[in-house]
C-alpha cells in the first residue's frame, strides 16, 4: 500500500483548511497549497509515452515545479549539485549554524523578506569579519549559506546553515591561510558578533519604517515597547554552533544534497493519513536526537507547512566571500593555485578526475522503459489539464 504524501494531505483537507483559515494566509501560501495538491495529476495535464523497443505505453503527468513541493526537488537538486561540485576545494569543510532567538520568530513571520534578509546579512558579515581578523584566521573566507525556517516538528525555527572551506585567501592574495586542524572559528566570538550585527540591522529596519506589526505585535509600533523588546535580546546568548569538519569534498556534496533544496518535511517522513490526522516521524534534538512520532490534525499540519512558504523571488541559497557569484571563477582559480603552491593536504581524496564529479544523486533516466529496461519512452501524444482535476481549489485571496 502506498504511503501518503504531503500532496495527499492537501488534496483531502486543503479545501476544508481554506474554509476555516483561508483569511489568515497569503496568496503565495494559497498557490503552494494548490500547486502541491495538483502536482503530477491530471489537473496539470501530461503526455502519453510509448517504448520504442517493446511498445509499452505509459501516462506521465506534469509536475507543479513549485520550489516548496517535496516531489519537485530531486532533479533540481541533482542539477545544482553537479554545478556546485566544480566549486569545491581539497580542504576540510566546516558546518556553522546561525539561529534566531525564538522571540524574533513571530516578527519574522510578519516581515519575512526583511528579517530573513537581515539574517543572511548578519551571519555573512559575522563570518567574514571574524575570518579576516588576524587573531583568528587572517584570510578571506568563501562560504555557502542555506536558509531553513523549520524545526523537525514543523514549527517556525529560522536558522542558516553555512558550509565553509577550512581556510581563506591572504589579504595580499599571495598565499592560502589554512585554519587550525579540526577548528575553524571560535563559536562564542561568532555568537556575540552575530547578535550585535543582527540587532543593529533589526533596529535599522524599525527606524526606516520597514517593519510591519499586526495582532499581538501591534504594541511594538511605539518606541518604548520596541526598546523593551530589544533589551532582553541584547543580554541573552544567541545560538551559533560549529560542527566537526567534513571528511572531504564528497562528504560536503552529500551534506549539500540533504540541505540545499530541502522543504519543511519530506514525503518519506509521513507515516499515515487517517481520520483527519497526519502521523509523521521527527527527530527530537532536545533529547539526544531521538526518533519520535507526532500526530497532528490535518489542518494543523497544513498550517505548519505553510509557515515555511518564503516570499516569491527570495533566494535561500547564497554564496559569499571568494565564492560570491561575481568573483567566483577568478577567486577559485587563485585559491587552487595557492593550495598547489603550499601543498596543502586535503582531508580526503580529491574529487578531481574521479570520473564521477558528484558521486551521488545523478539525474535518473526518466525516459528508460520501466518494463523492458532497454527501450526509451517516446512522447506520442499530449493531453490538456483537467478542469476539475485533483487539487482544483480556488486561490484568490479573500483577506
Amino acid at each position: 500500500m502506498r504511503r501518503p504524501e504531503v500532496a495527499d494531505v492537501f488534496r483531502e483537507h486543503g479545501a476544508e483548511f481554506l474554509e476555516t483559515s483561508g483569511d489568515s494566509i497569503s496568496i503565495e501560501q494559497r498557490r503552494v497549497l494548490r500547486d502541491i495538491a495538483r502536482c503530477r495529476t491530471a489537473a496539470l495535464g501530461g503526455h502519453q509515452q510509448r517504448c520504442d523497443h517493446c511498445g509499452h505505453e505509459d501516462v506521465s503527468y506534469n509536475s507543479c515545479r513549485n520550489r516548496h513541493c517535496p516531489k519537485c526537488q530531486a532533479s533540481t537538486r541533482a542539477e545544482w549539485l553537479e554545478k556546485e561540485a566544480s566549486n569545491l576545494l581539497d580542504v576540510p569543510y566546516f558546518h556553522v549554524v546561525f539561529t534566531l532567538p525564538s522571540e524574533v520568530g513571530p516578527l519574522a513571520l510578519q516581515n519575512q523578506r526583511a528579517i530573513y534578509g537581515a539574517l543572511f546579512s548578519a551571519a555573512s558579515d559575522t563570518l567574514s569579519t571574524i575570518a579576516r581578523d588576524p587573531k583568528h584566521l587572517g584570510g578571506e573566507p568563501g562560504f555557502l549559506m542555506v536558509l531553513h525556517t523549520w524545526g523537525q516538528n514543523l514549527l517556525h525555527h529560522p536558522h542558516i546553515h553555512c558550509v565553509v572551506p577550512g581556510g581563506g585567501i591572504s589579504p595580499d592574495s599571495s598565499r592560502w591561510v589554512p585554519c587550525r586542524a579540526g577548528f575553524f572559528l571560535p563559536v562564542r566570538v561568532l555568537s556575540r558578533l552575530f547578535r550585535g550585527k543582527f540587532i543593529a540591522l533589526l533596529d535599522g529596519l524599525y527606524e526606516k519604517g520597514k517593519l510591519s506589526f499586526f495582532g499581538q505585535l501591534a504594541t511594538l509600533r511605539d518606541r518604548p515597547a520596541w526598546e523593551a523588546f530589544l533589551a532582553p535580546l541584547r543580554e541573552k546568548e544567541w545560538v551559533v554552533y560549529s560542527k566537526p569538519p567534513f571528511g572531504g569534498a564528497r562528504q560536503v556534496l552529500k551534506y549539500l544534497a540533504r540541505y540545499t533544496h530541502r522543504v519543511a518535511i519530506s514525503n518519506r517522513r509521513i507515516l499515515s493519513l487517517s481520520g483527519g490526522k497526519v502521523r509523521f516521524r521527527w527527530k527530537d534534538y532536545a533529547h539526544g536526537s531521538k526518533q519520535r512520532t507526532m500526530e497532528l490534525p490535518a489542518g494543523e499540519f497544513i498550517r505548519r507547512f505553510l509557515l515555511h512558504v518564503i516570499p516569491p523571488g527570495f533566494v535561500r541559497v547564497r554564496h559569499y566571500g571568494f565564492l560570491a557569484n561575481r568573483l567566483r571563477t577568478k577567486k577559485l582559480e587563485l585559491a587552487r593555485k595557492l593550495l598547489e603552491q603550499c601543498s596543502v593536504e586535503a582531508g580526503s581524496a580529491s574529487i578531481a578526475g574521479s570520473g564521477d564529479p558528484v558521486g551521488l544523486e545523478k539525474i535518473a533516466d526518466v525516459f528508460l522503459c520501466p518494463r523492458c529496461k532497454q527501450g526509451r519512452l517516446v512522447i506520442v501524444g499530449d493531453f490538456r489539464p483537467a478542469v476539475d482535476g485533483p487539487g482544483s481549489m480556488e486561490i484568490s485571496n479573500t483577506s
